[in-house]
Parts: structure tokens; sequence; C-alpha cells
């Protein structure tokens, strides 16, 4: 299985009324664009894009962890996002996770510090192998 990319997501700030503006990275929808942050540390907020503009990233999947309970590890959290968001990947794009050689996957989970509040919510985002941008949505019935 290829590797997944990592980035580390602080959920929980403000929502952005306008796509270009800058917005929180917990508040996300599945098919959002926006440019992948430069950093692979804690990552607060995102530039929003219209997917018909050059953008580096788009949302595939949105949802919480299952363990409500402990904060998992990374490898917990990689688990969880292949056994979930590499399924979603090929529905959203309608290519195969295995063959495609555009097209790769990253993620942002809640730091440790948010898990006790109730942040548990997993955000898994497409971006191209070779960090092009891209001018469209990656949907496949786009």
């Amino acid at each position: 299985m290829r590797r997944l990319l990592i980035r580390v997501g602080l959920v929980a700030f403000l929502i952005a009324g306008c796509d270009r503006l800058a917005s929180n990275a917990g508040d996300l929808s599945v098919g959002d664009c926006f440019d992948e942050p430069a950093s692979t540390e804690t990552v607060d907020d995102v530039q929003r894009q219209p997917c018909t503009e050059p953008h580096g990233a788009e949302v595939i999947f949105v949802g919480d962890h299952p363990d409500q309970d402990s904060y998992p590890t990374t490898a917990v959290f990689d688990d969880f996002v292949a056994n979930t968001c590499i399924p979603v990947f090929e529905s959203y794009t309608g290519r195969d996770w295995e063959t495609d050689t555009e097209l790769d996957m990253a993620y942002f989970y809640p730091t440790s510090e948010g898990w006790p509040e109730g942040d548990h919510e997993v955000s898994c985002y497409i971006v191209r192998i070779d960090s092009a941008k891209m001018t469209s949505s990656m949907k496949a019935s786009e």
C-alpha cells in the first residue's frame, strides 16, 4: 500500500463565509478545495479556494474517529484513514487507489489537547503527487 501523507490539524476556531478567506482546518467540508499548508506541524487555518481556480487539495471525507475514550496513536489514525478514506477516495474520484499515479491523500487529525474537549474529527483530502495545482474538482461526477 502507498504511504499516506500526514498533516496534523487543530479543529475549531472560526467560520469563514467567503470561498477565499482563511478558515479553520476543522471547518472544511467534503468537496471544499483549499491550499495545502506548507507546515507539517499543527495547522490552524487553511486558505479556501474555489475548485475551479488553482488549489492544492480537496476534501473527500470528514468524520469522527470511532475511539472516543483515549487519544489514538499515529498508527491508529493511519489505520483508520486506510480503512475509511481509501474506499472514499475510490468512490469520490472514480480511480483505483493502488494504481492511480496522479493523486495521493493526506489528512488532518485532532491534537491531543483537543481530544478531551470532544475534538475527534478526521478530515481526509486529496493532493497531486507532483504537488501541481488542480484547477477543477477531482470528484468523478464533476
